[in-house]
């Protein structure tokens, strides 16, 4: 149920609204939460996909949910997608909402992916490191990959650098299999 340019119109919308209102920031935190519940609470997504549950239910449970957690401008935004039947892009919304709030602050979202996890003064080591490549601010993601078996792999600004020990291991097998070697002796 993929549609990017209905989350994009929602999340511009919102972003327009909060801005005027002077709450980007909290409303940008409710995202977050909102993204982490999704991640963690699979119930909650299953809730707005559902087709049987009423607009009126799923506002209650929602509300029940969101009360207390999120500002009145996020609690009411969610009603207004419940109400228009966009419910189920709630989480396509709120991660495109957070991918244009970090245009708006600037903010350079890279991702590095290592076999092991990494201790924070290696972390701090390759922000300040990052950071001196980019001109705008970093904010460091990591995840870990034990398929990856030595190195990293850092993702950002649709660029891809892979130092990984199986990036390497698959260019040689690839070599070996192609058997340049044999060829250039005869």
């Amino acid at each position: 149920m993929q549609n990017p340019r209905l989350a994009s119109r929602y999340a511009k919308s919102l972003i327009d609204l909060v801005q005027e209102k002077g709450q980007l920031e909290a409303v940008q935190n409710d995202m977050l939460f909102l993204q982490q519940l999704v991640k963690s609470n699979r119930d909650v997504v299953n809730l707005l996909r559902s087709p049987i549950i009423k607009a009126d239910k799923k506002q209650k449970i929602m509300a029940a949910i969101l009360d207390g957690r999120v500002s009145a401008t996020t609690l009411a935004f969610v009603n207004l997608l419940i109400t228009k039947a966009r419910e189920s892009f709630l989480p396509e919304i709120a991660v495109e909402y957070t991918r244009q709030y970090n245009i708006i602050k600037n903010i350079s979202v890279v991702k590095i992916t290592t076999a092991v996890e990494l201790d924070s003064a290696t972390l701090d080591t390759i922000r300040q490191k990052v950071a001196s490549e980019i001109p705008q601010q970093v904010q460091l993601e990591t995840a870990v990959d034990a398929d990856l078996i030595g190195g990293f792999v850092l993702e950002g600004n649709d660029k891809l650098f892979d130092a990984s020990v199986a990036r390497d291991l698959h260019d040689i097998k690839k070599q070996f299999s192609q058997n340049i070697y044999v060829s250039a002796i005869r």
